[in-house]
Order: C-alpha cells, then structure tokens, then sequence
C-alpha cells in the first residue's frame, strides 16, 4: 500500500504550529518571567520545526514520488492509529486544556505529555521515511523534542 507523505508533513506542519500556540497561551498564564520566557522561547522552537516541515514538504513536492513504499502496511496501520486518535487526537486543540487556573507545574506536566506525544509521531515518520534524506531533518527534530522534555523536566524538579 502506498500513502501521501506530503499530507504526514501537513499533520506534522499542524503540531508544531498548535505547540507553538499551546506554548504562546502558557506563557500569558504564567506569572513568573522566567516561566513566561521559557514557554516563549519554547514557542518560537515549535515555529521553526513548523518552517522546516513545510521546506520538507516542499522538496517532497518537487520530488517525482511522493509515495513511500509500505509492503508490510506499517505506515498505513500507524497512520490508521494516528487518525482513530490512538497516537493523540489531532481535533483536540492543546490550547483547550490550558484554562488558566494551573500552576507552571500544571502547564509543565502538559507540555511534557504533548512533547512525548509528538516524538511518537515524528518517530513514525522516520521509520516511514526510512532512507529519504529528509530522515535526517526528521530525526533532528525528535532530538529537539527530546531537549524540550529535558529542560521542561529539569524546570519540573526546579519548582519542586
């Protein structure tokens, strides 16, 4: 079974940009400067990731074929637990669950469960992708996710 992988870097493009609005949304509801700061700072991380799917999705688009061969259906049976809101719900925005009450430890314990979420997402990807140089950029973002869980985690112990 073949898929499109232009519309796995469309769904991906829509994480980034809802982590950055998640963020955005964390960082007015946060007293503290330095919490306001990281959640800003984290903002503007998820805009880049945004920026670099859609260049991605771009080259894919210039590319002859943009298919990926999936003789064993794994992409497809993944892709199948993403859409059936297995992986995470897509339809749910991460910005609803902020309702302005938490603590910076509330939105810190969110914002590590929707960076482990998205990894799990991008690491479909990248088994998806397989050889595709794009891999590469992929995997570079699940470091950059993995960071974000470190500094959030170490931000975690620092407020308790």
């Amino acid at each position: 079974m073949d898929f499109n992988i232009d519309e796995i870097f469309e769904i991906a493009e829509k994480i980034e940009h809802n982590g950055a609005r998640f963020y955005r949304k964390a960082a007015r509801n946060v007293k503290e400067f330095e919490h306001k700061r990281l959640f800003l700072e984290l903002a503007e991380m998820e805009d880049n990731h945004e920026k670099t799917f859609a260049i991605m999705r771009s080259r894919i688009r210039q590319n002859a074929s943009p298919e990926v061969f999936d003789p064993n259906h794994e992409a497809a049976i993944f892709l199948q637990a993403f859409a059936d809101g297995f992986v995470f719900d897509l339809n749910e925005d991460p910005v609803d669950l902020l309702k302005g009450r938490e603590s910076a430890t509330d939105i810190l314990h969110l914002a590590i469960g929707l960076e482990k979420d998205s990894i799990v997402f991008y690491l479909g990807i990248e088994k998806i992708m397989l050889i595709d140089e794009n891999s590469g950029h992929v995997r570079s973002i699940i470091k950059e996710e993995m960071n974000h869980i470190s500094l959030l985690s170490q931000k975690l112990t620092d407020l308790t």
